[in-house]
């Protein structure tokens, strides 16, 4: 098939794809691996679709797979996922001198999940110029902390920017071997990596936007904000001040039981920000109560923003979905928000995102609870961190069988690509529709 018969979204997919494979053989080279290490072919796949789904799930140990050379591999893996396959490849085209054309501004608009061709090449050049911006200045932060924790400058070094790259990503994976739990005490560099978790999981829209008021915008009184970075910072600090609530309020006769209120503040806050995107976790998640893991898997089904290093149905869809019930209820026929109404196809669309991601984790649940070694509340939880492309993991994953390593790849797939691009995929270029049946209405509820 020739490429101009493919649509924009098959496109994508093959683009993805081929990261993912080329990501694979990388990590298959030798001189990456530590000496006597072993890395077979599934569980380097396993490692490339959670780095090129910034996911951070694994079945190895990074620390005592993979040498230095191979943690660089994984960084730029983590760069290629957590920017876009589209954003790092239009700004490496734009440097060597070459015309981004209209196909590959389609193919950047859908990767960036944008509605417009307008003004993209910019945006992806200004995406890669301050994503890489925030992720050296985390990792000179981080690093000049870690001072105190490791023997020497370079080993702090490399530990900080490997967990700036790896938060800013909101990629989860970690080289200490034990994430940043020796650092539940260390609220600056819990603060830092948070900071870089939430940079990375608010969607580049909204850095552009904010970008542009504080830096290029000359009258900021008649710089106006869009609904979409409206929406998505009012929903996503929501989500975050609940999510820590619910936490402590779930293991406050367990985890909480015995420990100050600072401490208490801490983890609740950060578990609720790394548990929508990022996967890195300050304490064993075993820790919490069930009833906690299930409802921290709700917030990793939830995930981060659009246009983001993050998966899951994102914010947007879910705010959408609660604004759509909420005005039913109140028997109004559209949804009106900061003084604008949304479009029906935006909620229609919202619903099934939602309903899709669904139903694909609950099959995958039940898949997964007959092949799999594990409790329900691990399957569920492992399942949840796949589609949200999160990383945390009560230990199931380690312990997978080939066939459920391939479905937590396809599950971290889907959740980096989004349910949008994979539902468009089965259309192709789609069709006009010629003609209409009568319409008829159905008793529902």
């Amino acid at each position: 098939m020739k490429t101009k018969e493919l649509s924009a979204f098959q496109l994508i997919v093959i683009f993805y794809l081929s990261a993912l494979i080329f990501s694979t053989l990388i990590l298959k080279i030798p001189f990456a691996l530590r000496p006597n290490a072993k890395l077979s072919f599934i569980d380097a796949m396993f490692t490339a679709a959670s780095a090129v789904s910034v996911t951070g799930l694994s079945v190895v140990s990074i620390k005592d797979t993979f040498n230095n050379f191979g943690i660089l591999l994984l960084c730029l893996i983590l760069q290629l996922g957590g920017l876009g396959v589209m954003s790092l490849s239009t700004f490496l085209w734009v440097m060597i001198g070459k015309k981004v054309g209209l196909k590959e501004r389609q193919l950047l608009m859908i990767d960036q999940n944008q509605s417009n061709l307008s003004g993209l090449v910019q945006l992806a050049k200004r995406i890669f110029i301050i994503f890489i911006s925030f992720e050296i200045i985390g990792g000179i932060i981080l690093g000049i902390c870690f001072l105190k924790y490791y023997g020497n400058v370079s080993t702090a070094f490399k530990h900080g920017f490997f967990a700036a790259i790896s938060a800013a990503t909101n990629a989860g994976f970690d080289i200490t071997g034990e994430s940043l739990i020796p650092f539940h005490n260390d609220y600056f560099v819990q603060t830092i990596v948070m900071l870089l978790i939430i940079f990375g999981a608010i969607g580049f829209p909204v850095i552009m936007e904010v970008y542009e008021f504080f830096i290029t915008y000359k009258d900021k009184k008649k710089f106006h904000f869009t609904l979409f970075t409206k929406l998505t910072t009012l929903t996503f600090v929501v989500i975050t001040i609940i999510g820590a609530i619910f936490i402590y309020l779930l293991d406050l006769q367990h985890f909480f039981v015995d420990r100050g209120w600072f401490d208490s503040i801490f983890y609740s806050l950060f578990h609720s920000v790394t548990s929508k995107s990022a996967g890195l976790a300050t304490t064993d998640v075993n820790e919490f109560t069930p009833s906690n893991q299930v409802f921290m898997s709700f917030l990793m089904f939830i995930g981060g923003s659009p246009s983001s290093a993050s998966g899951g149905i994102r914010t947007t869809t879910f705010a959408i979905v609660i604004l759509a019930i909420v005005f039913y209820a109140q028997g109004k026929g559209s949804i009106k928000i900061f003084k604008r109404e949304l479009k029906a196809e935006d909620v229609l669309k919202s619903f099934i995102v939602m309903t899709t991601g669904a139903f694909l984790c609950l099959v995958s649940i039940f898949i997964l609870s007959m092949t799999e070694q594990g409790t329900i509340i691990e399957v569920i939880f492992e399942v949840s961190s796949a589609f949200g492309t999160n990383g945390l993991s009560l230990g199931l994953t380690p312990k997978l069988s080939s066939f459920g390593k391939v479905l937590i790849i396809i599950l971290m797939f889907i959740g980096r690509v989004g349910i949008v691009t994979c539902l468009s995929l089965l259309r192709g270029k789609g069709s006009t529709e010629t003609f209409h049946y009568p319409k008829e209405k159905i008793i529902i509820g």
